[in-house]
């Protein structure tokens, strides 16, 4: 760049421009014509590339001392303001576009941009000037050559994907060009892609590479490529289908045909997949616990074994019990019975492989049919079979005997008897149904008869219980004799009379001798009664006994207790009561 300098030439101003293009160095206005009142001078030239650096140039003030003002024009705080433009904005641009001189040391500097091949003009215009002066603008005049610019190869790079690099398959980034080329400009554009190359190739694995070409308007050419890998990211999946879907029996076990489907997926690189096992089955016959297996490989890996257990049962446990005995039974009865798992599960209550089934008829119960109750068995996987009831005609009561007494009182020596029967609702009564047997009346008041327990017994031998009766033995009585009178001839009875303070002989039979203790304790007693009756008697007879008493007359068979009567009786009446031993 050169450095402005002032030069004194006769007295005149000029304004002179240094202009660095490059490393070439050019001052401009060494020699300026005088300033004038029209522009004149020669322009310089200053060369640039297109898209190539900017030029640059400093526009100095030199006085001449031709405007006839000596000196610099430019004092004090005068100024000087021109405008900076190119006639072809599309070749150059320029830049300030308005400077302003404040004094003659003012340095200006003008950079010049190149846009496109061709010239384009560089002037300056006065804007404004308050020095009183004049200036010659024509020295600061240029002009700007911009030539083509020269032709470099472009850059062409692979974007998406890296050289080396490894993606899964289905996650490949868009492999694309970027050309920056600095004649042409920048693009891009799709990379062309090679086949798919290796052993699964097939199924979109293995090795692929991007190749991105470009030719410029110069007709250079750059291509570069990028290979990476296609993987499988995935190993396969197994899966299985069981139909039904779930063990329709206990603890796991199926009760009914199954279906076993596998499902094996290896979407990724089906042509690499390798199955180990994997056999569909259908399982129509019992068995025990059994495990099918299925494992896969692939180019994206192992998966498995995956196992999947199967039981079947379907058969139910077997159950058998003895026929049992026939006819009426004494006893309960007992059939040992006994069950038997075919399947494969067993029983589920091992003590079901023998068990009894019992009748339940007690001692005091007696049943034409007796259920043997019945039994249900099952095995481990819910199959079940049930066995009974059964029918057994058990008989464990002895036949009912029932023993009557007469309901009235008996006389005492008298021969009398109780009758009774036997009745079985179960195997019938042995022997005879029914008869009779002798009552004791040797002594009076309440006795009891009975059957000694097995009296009788039944078909099967079960025994009777004891059975009793009861009955009542009294006095022969018949009523009192005379000197006492019982019932007149209408059946009324009779008011005695007799005379206060007098011994009555009352007299009765019991047919024979029975003691002096006939009489209940307390007795006989007297108390007062209604002196009213249908008929009255005196009394025949009187006892020379001071006292009352009981006698007994062998000869006559007669009992006679002396009634001593009250002296302070008179006009009353009395009633004797007599209460025997035996109740009466």
């Amino acid at each position: 760049m050169a450095t402005p300098k002032q030069v004194r030439r006769r007295g005149r101003y000029g304004l002179v421009i240094a202009t660095a293009i490059a490393a070439a160095l050019f001052v401009v206005g060494a020699a300026a014509d005088d300033i004038a009142n029209d522009i004149e001078g020669t322009a310089e030239v200053m060369a640039l590339n297109e898209g190539g650096p900017t030029g640059s140039t400093v526009l100095t003030v030199v006085p001449k001392n031709g405007d006839g003002k000596n000196g610099c024009n430019l004092t004090g705080s005068t100024t000087l303001v021109v405008s900076v433009a190119s006639d072809n904005t599309s070749v150059a641009t320029v830049s300030p576009t308005s400077l302003t001189f404040a004094s003659c040391g003012d340095e200006k500097t003008v950079t010049v941009t190149p846009q496109s091949a061709g010239s384009a003009n560089v002037a300056l215009t006065q804007v404004s000037n308050s020095t009183g002066g004049t200036f010659d603008l024509g020295p600061a005049a240029f002009r700007v050559d911009v030539a083509p610019p020269p032709n470099t190869a472009p850059d062409v790079t692979v974007t998406g994907v890296e050289h080396g690099a490894s993606y899964a398959k289905g996650s490949v980034p868009a492999a694309g060009c970027s050309v920056v080329d600095a004649e042409d400009g920048s693009s891009s554009f799709p990379a062309s892609l090679s086949a798919i190359t290796g052993t699964y190739a097939s199924d979109g694995l293995g090795n692929q590479t991007a190749t991105c070409s470009y030719t410029d308007a110069g007709g250079l050419t750059e291509t570069v490529t990028a290979t990476y890998t296609i993987y499988d990211p995935s190993a396969p999946s197994i899966g299985y289908t069981l139909a039904p879907g779930t063990a329709d029996g206990n603890n796991g076990w199926y009760r009914s045909d199954v279906s076993l489907t596998w499902n094996v997926g290896e979407p990724q690189s089906p042509n690499s997949l390798v199955k180990t096992g994997c056999v569909n089955h259908s399982i129509t016959a019992d068995q025990a616990a059994t495990t099918y297996s299925c494992a896969a490989t692939s180019a994206g890996g192992s998966t498995g074994p995956v196992d999947v257990t199967i039981k079947r049962d379907a058969h139910a446990p077997t159950l058998s019990c003895p026929s049992g005995p026939s006819g009426w039974q004494a006893a309960n009865v007992t059939l040992n019975c006994s069950a038997a798992d075919v399947g494969p599960s067993g029983l589920a209550n091992a003590g079901d492989a023998s068990f009894p089934l019992s009748t339940n008829v007690s001692v005091d119960n007696e049943d034409a049919s007796a259920s043997t109750g019945s039994k249900t068995v099952s095995d481990n996987a819910g199959n079940s079979d049930s066995i009974g009831p059964f029918s057994f005609m058990v008989d464990r009561k002895g036949p009912s005997v029932n023993l009557t007494c007469p309901t009235s009182p008996v006389i005492k020596d008298s021969s009398t008897s109780a009758s009774w029967t036997a009745t079985d609702s179960g195997s019938g009564v042995s022997g005879t149904t029914s008869g009779t047997i002798p009552l004791d009346t040797s002594a009076v008041n309440l006795q009891t008869a009975s059957l000694p327990a097995g009296f009788r017994q039944d078909n099967v031998g079960n025994e009777s219980v004891a059975a009793s009766c009861t009955y009542s033995v009294v006095y022969d009585w018949s009523g009192f004799f005379q000197p006492v009178d019982n019932k007149d001839a209408n059946g009324n009875y009779v008011l005695n009379k007799a005379k206060a303070g007098s011994t009555v002989p009352v007299k009765f039979s019991l047919r024979g001798d029975q003691g002096l203790g006939i009489f209940a304790s307390g007795y006989p007693q007297t108390a007062p009664v209604t002196c009213s009756a249908s008929s009255t008697d005196a009394i025949e007879e009187y006892s020379t006994a001071t006292v009352s008493g009981l006698k007994y007359d062998l000869v006559a068979d007669q009992y006679v207790y002396n009634w001593k009567t009250d002296s302070k009786w008179p006009g009353t009446c009395r009633q004797l009561i007599v209460k025997l031993n035996d109740g009466t």
